[in-house]
């Protein structure tokens, strides 16, 4: 298989970040990477611009990482509530999933991927819980959030 050196000018998930050079596939250089200006070949005139990419990717890390801090910060401040419909015995009908903390968020004025959410599986209980948040390669925060009945709870009858 034939492969070929580029040079990365942008972020490649997967692959490297803008600067790096790496070795791929002669046809995803050829037909993806190059016609979109993802990547340049390497020469020795295109080895000069390492450095200035290499400074201007420190630089974007540096700012993601403090806006990723700050963001967890107001995200660690933000209380959620959840009410539902509970049968008998606080049994709730249907769970929170994802999808529902990423629009309680949205309603709150917090804009953030759904896929940064990492709920493993949907809550189908009443009470407290907590949630994962992944900001950054470095930055994860724990959103508690609690899940209340919004009818009272009638406790089941022994005697049926």
């Amino acid at each position: 298989m034939a492969y070929s050196e580029v040079l990365l000018v942008h972020p490649v998930e997967g692959l490297g970040g803008e600067g790096d050079q790496v070795k791929v596939r002669a046809g995803y250089a050829r037909n993806y990477l190059l016609p979109r200006s993802i990547a340049v070949p390497v020469t020795s005139s295109n080895r000069k611009q390492i450095e200035a990419l290499k400074k201007r990717r420190v630089q974007r890390e540096a700012t993601e990482l403090s806006s990723a801090q700050d963001f967890a910060k107001k995200l660690e401040a933000t209380a959620l509530a959840f009410a539902v419909t509970t049968g008998e015995g606080g049994k709730m009908f249907g769970a929170i999933t994802a999808t529902d903390i990423h629009a309680k968020l949205a309603e709150s004025g917090i804009e953030i991927d759904k896929k940064r959410i990492h709920l493993h599986t949907p809550v189908k209980t009443l009470g407290k819980h907590t949630v994962k948040v992944k900001l950054h390669a470095e930055v994860s925060v724990e959103l508690a959030f609690d899940i209340v009945s919004e009818n009272p709870i009638v406790a089941e009858e022994e005697g049926k």
